[in-house]
């Protein structure tokens, strides 16, 4: 297979793909493959566009200049992510790959406007087209050529998930089903006489600004801030729990900072009776373990838990039964009772729930001192 044969040429240890020095190899072959063919393409169809009179060709030939652009980005995209980090950027460049898709998107979006523009004055103001079966014929090989980049670059962001990577396959496949309407409107012309090319030209520029909007999208979600896949979330809990010494985990954050610099902190519940050096070797290997595991920075944070205590057991008992009657998706965690009977605990409250923070606190202190009326109460409302 091409493809397959293209990443052991050029990608060195092409399955390390966490590692920056390949992801950047990734991005040099995308990259320089993409000009290569959007090059071609682009002389292609300005060389047909301009002999038929074609605005719908010539505007797809645009297109692709602006794809070839778009793959130099790709190139000093990730030339520059791959930089260490400094003083300005202490978790490194990663962003700049969503950065450079966002770029991407961007330019592919003011294309679609301005082709949507010469379209409509086509259908205003009409002129006679010169087609052929030759212009349909390179046109419908151009379409192929297209449809392979597209699966190129579709393959390789899924290998290593770089939304540049499937930025461009989203513009590489929705160029394809832009031409596949030039060429139908194209044999219409031939075979009946009928001239679509403005009409065809406000498909293609739909096309266009519609997969610029959708690679724009996939590129602002991981710079605004993402929430993290459940699943690997769910697999650092489990590879946590693990440890038989915790109790339980809470507060999972994941920062993503780009591709390969994922960042992650919890905290895990250990009995209150553990030494302070035993439960430091615990969380110390935990950390390493999941380090070299999931390929992330971890954190871990110790919370104390005392077990064994029936005041405290029987306050907990009461605290999940008042929780799961204000919303049975609500939790709490980091419980304790003071020396002083002050009551403490945090409340994790998913964002969906109808209750302000407020009236959840007020609802939960009630039912708490209609059963403990000599107890302080302090909590903190997490939002999940």
């Amino acid at each position: 297979m091409l493809t397959d044969f293209l990443i052991r040429k050029f990608v060195k240890n092409s399955e390390q793909i966490n590692d920056t020095a390949v992801r950047t190899s990734y991005g040099y072959l995308s990259g320089g493959v993409g000009i290569m063919v959007n090059v071609i393409l682009c002389l292609v169809k300005l060389f047909i566009g301009f002999v038929s009179g074609s605005i719908a060709i010539i505007g797809d030939a645009v297109h692709n200049l602006a794809d070839a652009g778009a793959a130099v980005i790709t190139i000093l995209g990730y030339r520059m992510s791959a930089k260490p980090a400094d003083p300005e950027h202490p978790f490194g460049h990663g962003r700049i790959e969503y950065i450079a898709g966002l770029i991407i998107a961007g330019a592919i979006l003011v294309i679609g406007i301005e082709l949507m523009q010469s379209s409509i004055e086509k259908v205003l103001h009409p002129e006679a087209m010169d087609t052929s079966v030759t212009v349909v014929v390179i046109l419908t090989l151009s379409l192929l050529l297209q449809l392979w980049l597209g699966l190129f670059n579709r393959g390789l962001g899924k290998r290593i998930d770089s939304p540049a990577m499937l930025a461009a396959a989203t513009d590489s496949l929705s160029d394809c089903v832009a031409t596949f309407v030039v060429i139908i409107c194209l044999i219409v012309n031939l075979t009946m006489g009928y001239d679509f090319d403005g009409m065809a030209g406000i498909v293609v520029a739909l096309f266009i600004m519609h997969s610029g909007w959708e690679a724009a999208k996939d590129t602002l979600q991981p710079l605004l801030g993402e929430p993290p896949d459940p699943e690997f979330v769910r697999a650092i809990t489990r590879r946590t729990l693990e440890e038989k010494q915790i109790m339980g985990v809470h507060d999972v954050i994941v920062h993503n900072y780009g591709p390969g610099r994922i960042f992650v902190s919890l905290h895990a519940e250990v009995p209150a009776d553990m030494s302070l050096m035993e439960a430091h070797n615990i969380i110390d290997n935990l950390e390493e373990s999941i380090r070299e595991e999931f390929k992330v920075s971890m954190t871990v944070h110790v919370d104390p838990m005392v077990t064994g205590d029936p005041i405290q057991n029987e306050i907990k008992e009461k605290l999940y039964h008042i929780v799961a009657c204000i919303d049975p998706l609500i939790t709490f965690h980091d419980f304790r009772l003071t020396a002083a009977g002050r009551i403490v605990f945090d409340l994790a409250v998913p964002y969906g729930c109808k209750f302000t923070d407020e009236r959840i606190i007020e609802m939960v202190e009630e039912d708490i001192h209609k059963s403990y009326p000599d107890h302080q109460v302090s909590i903190q409302v997490d939002r999940l």
